[in-house]
């Protein structure tokens, strides 16, 4: 698997020219499955190179092929110079002897509803990586804000910092907006907020502050999607009434993290599909 091309690889006895070459064109990836059905194949292994194995295996996926996804580190054992022809030979002979270890990977579905957590997860770093500037350049100013309260991202930070990129440099007056259940006194406040001001880091504080106020709306925006994927894909399965002896037991709520999600995801899976996700994916088409 490549970026450019792709080589493919079939027994000598199914094509007078078993070794081919495909471009990463989405024709082409067709072409190359057209190909596999003409000669046969029931399986095919794929070298995992990067994300450029994904737009095939989705192909060969729904094809009907039985998608061996191999490490490319348990394949790299060829001596001598090895081209890209030799590489998907070699493949093919490790493959035909039963030498190839499958790779985990989860039902189409399931990846669906992955890509969709895994794009809110940056988001989360995202705003932690921004909270981590923010906190270097206040260092880098001396203002020490970041000793006397817990967290930035809290109530008195998100106060005391915009009104620094305003323009306010009165320690007193950035201490008063600070909230009154800080256990630092606003003496002690007021003496951290005293640093050199440097025109290139409030710039950089501006910056920071701009991008961590626009993640969250666009973590809010991902919600829909994140709470109604498993509904596409799965039967829904209706609330019981109150009384009912269908009714889920109710489970434990765990203390909540202020980067989690506003519900609880492996409760939301279970109502609509029946099966409890967390225990056993493979179970997710009985429900």
């Amino acid at each position: 698997m490549g970026n450019g091309a792709h080589y493919a690889a079939v027994r000598p006895d199914r094509d007078s020219q078993p070794v081919r070459r495909f471009e990463c064109f989405t024709a082409d990836l067709y072409r190359l499955a057209d190909w596999f059905e003409s000669c046969g194949v029931k399986t095919v292994a794929l070298q995992s190179t990067g994300a450029y194995w994904i737009p095939l295996y989705d192909i060969l996926e729904e094809r009907g092929f039985e998608v061996y996804l191999v490490n490319a580190r348990h394949t790299k054992n060829l001596l001598g110079r090895k081209s890209d022809v030799q590489e998907s030979q070699w493949l093919l002979k490790l493959h035909t002897y039963g030498l190839l270890n499958n790779s985990s990977q989860p039902p189409s579905k399931i990846r669906i509803l992955r890509s969709y957590w895994r794009q809110r997860l940056q988001h989360v770093t995202g705003a932690a990586t921004c909270v981590q500037r923010v906190q270097k350049a206040l260092t880098q100013m001396n203002i020490q804000l970041a000793n006397v309260i817990s967290d930035l991202s809290g109530v008195t930070g998100q106060l005391i910092v915009p009104a620094i990129i305003a323009g306010e440099r009165d320690p007193q007056k950035l201490a008063e907006l600070s909230h009154p259940r800080i256990q630092a006194s606003r003496e002690e406040i007021a003496k951290s907020l005293e640093g050199n001001w440097r025109q290139e880091l409030i710039f950089v504080l501006q910056q920071e502050i701009e991008m961590y106020d626009n993640l969250p709306a666009t973590g809010h925006r991902m919600r829909p999607a994140i709470t109604e994927a498993p509904a596409r894909f799965c039967r829904y399965r209706p609330i019981a009434s109150e009384g009912s002896t269908t009714a889920l037991p109710p489970k434990k709520k765990k203390k909540q993290n202020k980067n989690n999600p506003h519900f609880h995801l492996a409760d939301e899976l279970e109502r609509i599909t029946g099966v409890d996700l967390t225990v056993s994916e493979s179970r997710c088409g009985e429900a």
